[in-house]
């Protein structure tokens, strides 16, 4: 196939296109390059089969020759970057969705739209099934990510219902690995940036909120095996193992030696942050037979060599 992978030089995108190029496709790799970076496919230059194409897809997306498959992951994806650029947040997951969409159309390409958790906001069901509707503040904070991308499934079942596209759609739960960005705001990046520098990890709230986290090549083979399949309505893609903040800081401080244990910011945590976060991964596993195989301390340990490399 011939791909186009907007979002291509960030933390998943990059993944997406080593993945891609592996399995003998060619990838377009297309991104702005506001919250991604060239040297996440820097070892991609000069590969036959790769190209990367600066172009903000908020703008008309104009690709020469056939296209088999879009996979739409343009967008700020971590809560310092969307408050920092809340406009283009908002715009990212509206007319970029619908420009990556109407190329899709035009070149006869499926189409995977990456969503997030995030659509259930701060969730009255746990763990979060695909059928729950959600708990989001529209005009909070968080607001400009989350409606972004509820508006991006909604067009995009649009699209698949009124002209028959053939769209897949993505619900990735956090997601960690190489190549985030030390100072992305997320809690990993946060916690081992800390730790390396032997300073105190620092918790926003009580630390008694929970999250699930995913190495990053589960989530790149739960996108594959989505994209390849033949399912249209959303896929929760997340590990169900959950910890809450203050276990996993724990986790991060004696993976790494770090001596300087952990403070609490009370007032530091975002209005609208979700109390709970795991997904039901029934429909994946189920539809995809694909559940999440890599434990988090081998992970946790691939990600802290990473960001030993770049602290």
């Amino acid at each position: 196939m011939r791909v186009l992978i907007t979002g291509g030089a960030g933390f998943l995108g990059s993944h997406l296109c080593d993945r891609f190029l592996s399995e003998g496709h060619t990838v377009i790799a297309m991104d702005n390059l506001i919250t991604g970076n060239t040297r996440n496919i820097a070892h991609l230059a000069g590969h036959e089969r790769f190209k990367f194409v600066k172009h903000d897809v908020t703008n008309y997306i104009y690709i020469d020759g056939p296209i088999d498959a879009v996979l739409h992951f343009a967008s700020p994806a971590s809560p310092i970057d969307y408050l920092k650029y809340p406009i283009q947040t908002l715009k990212v997951g509206s007319l970029g969705t619908h420009n990556a969409l109407g190329l899709a159309l035009a070149k006869g390409a499926r189409f995977l739209l990456a969503s997030t958790s995030e659509v259930y906001g701060d969730p009255l069901e746990h763990p979060q099934r695909e059928t729950y509707v959600g708990n989001v503040d529209a005009i909070g904070p968080r607001g400009v990510y989350d409606e972004a991308k509820r508006f991006a499934e909604a067009i995009t079942m649009a699209y698949h219902r009124y002209h028959g596209l053939d769209t897949r759609i993505m619900r990735i739960f956090n997601t960690y690995g190489p190549r985030m960005r030390l100072d992305d705001g997320r809690v990993v990046p946060n916690f081992i940036g800390q730790a390396l520098r032997r300073e105190p990890l620092t918790i926003y709230g009580d630390g008694l909120q929970t999250r699930s986290f995913q190495y990053v090549s589960d989530l790149v083979e739960g996108a594959y095996r989505l994209l390849m399949s033949d399912y249209h309505e959303p896929v929760n893609i997340g590990t169900t193992y959950e910890y809450s903040i203050r276990e996993f800081a724990e986790m991060i401080n004696e993976l790494t030696g770090n001596p300087a244990g952990v403070v609490f910011l009370e007032d530091m945590r975002i209005k609208g942050d979700p109390q709970t976060r795991r997904p039901d991964i029934t429909r994946a596993r189920t539809v995809l037979n694909w559940e999440p195989t890599v434990p988090i301390l081998d992970g946790l340990k691939e990600t802290i060599a990473y960001f030993k490399e770049v602290v």
